[in-house]
């Protein structure tokens, strides 16, 4: 059977925002602009690709002027979900309505009936339990932990648990097990988070410890059946890389490529487009989010989205007539805005094809999901009964 497009590639820029949504105000997110506030920090931007792309036809980006003629489609989309965290978004890409949002506990630390349950439950004494950066509290505690045995206990301004764990004094084993214990702990209403995180990390003394690449994320399963389940069901091809597998507990994922960095996985994806396959293939970058966004580095951001730009460039040509790019955003992250949390924000979205004869900007959407339902419309597949969205598939031309 032939399809339009016989390989659909998904990228999402994690965190690239490109400007507050109307109900901003609702998280305190008035005027958030992620990709704006960046440029206008960057003495200097070159971003030729996006920009072929039309994302300066879309936005004002200082030091990017827009295009006469883009080689593509590109559009706003808003966030349909209550919520503006990594999970909620890229499950909405795939169909799913968040209408309760995850519990984070960043001003607080964890309640002390549950550290106080996980303490039993691992062995193992409670240190830290409070919203920090990973490297931040390596410097700060893991000396301590090394030292007595205690167990390293963090969040952030998402919902997430973050354990941290030596390898050679606690071990890889032992890490994954406590993080399974608090998993299952957080399975209830009061205490349920998004995801826990492993946060595995070598060295003897401060200043010489580094987080390794054997993290491991143990997230809640999507709350229904997504476009990736219909397409794998179906016998496609789902390809997942960076954080997309953990971000849905392996569901509807049949190959997945782990990333040591945004740019390690373009590199992977650049490797997935030489291959044969029928399908999606779907990219998460987070170091956008995790090293620039919450650490409120907008220069750090902007050089990063050059980096990218550059294996953007190396991707798009190897796509073939009949493929499709989509690049898109989960949620915003504006570097320069107060706290270190993520921001309500619309997310651009770019779509790409060699055999396109038209160009230009397509209407605001009201739901990420556009992008599950344009896949699945491609495909063939049936939307699994309980998703949302819309497929915009006939307007590209």
């Amino acid at each position: 059977m032939e399809y339009r497009f016989k390989r659909m590639f998904v990228i999402v820029i994690d965190s690239l925002g490109i400007g507050a949504m109307e109900d901003s105000a609702r998280f305190n997110d008035e005027g958030a602009d992620t990709l704006g506030h960046i440029a206008e920090r960057m003495e200097t931007f070159s971003i030729p690709n996006l920009q072929r792309l039309g994302l300066a036809n879309l936005k004002t980006i200082s030091h990017v002027d827009k295009v006469c003629k883009p080689a593509g489609y590109f559009l706003k989309m808003n966030e349909r979900s209550n919520g503006k965290d990594t999970m909620t978004g890229h499950w909405e890409m795939m169909g799913i309505d968040t209408k309760k949002p995850f519990i984070t506990f960043t001003e607080t630390g964890f309640p002390k009936a549950l550290i106080d349950e996980l303490e039993k439950r691992c062995g193992r004494r409670v240190i830290g339990n409070k919203s920090a950066s990973g490297t931040a509290i390596l410097d700060e505690l893991a000396e301590e932990e090394i030292a007595t045995g205690a167990m390293i206990v963090y969040t952030s301004a998402d919902s997430v648990l973050q354990i941290c764990g030596n390898e050679e004094t606690m071990g890889l084993d032992n890490l994954y097990r406590y993080c399974e214990i608090a998993r299952e702990l957080t399975m209830r209403d009061e205490w349920r988070v998004g995801r826990v995180i492993a946060r595995p990390y070598v060295g003897k003394k401060k200043g010489e410890f580094v987080r390794t690449a054997n993290r491991h994320d143990y997230a809640l399963k999507p709350t229904g059946r997504t476009v990736l389940n219909a397409l794998k069901d179906e016998g496609f091809d789902v390809i997942s890389v960076g954080k997309i597998n953990d971000i849905f507990a392996g569901e509807g994922i049949t190959e997945s490529n782990r990333s040591k960095s945004s740019v390690h996985g373009m590199e992977q994806t650049i490797e997935i487009a030489g291959r044969d396959f029928t399908g999606l293939c779907f990219v998460n970058l987070v170091d956008f989010d995790a090293l620039w966004g919450h650490r409120r580095n907008p220069v750090g951001y902007g050089q990063e989205l050059e980096r990218f730009d550059e294996k953007l460039g190396e991707l798009l040509p190897l796509l073939k007539s009949d493929d499709l790019l989509i690049i898109t955003a989960d949620h915003g992250n504006d570097p320069t805005y107060t706290g270190t949390d993520h921001t309500r924000e619309q997310v651009p979205l770019l779509l790409y094809s060699p055999s396109f004869v038209g160009n230009g900007e397509l209407a605001e959407t009201d739901t990420f999901a556009v992008i599950g339902a344009t896949v699945a419309k491609n495909f063939g597949v049936q939307m699994p009964e309980e998703t949302i969205g819309y497929s915009i598939l006939e307007d590209l031309r």
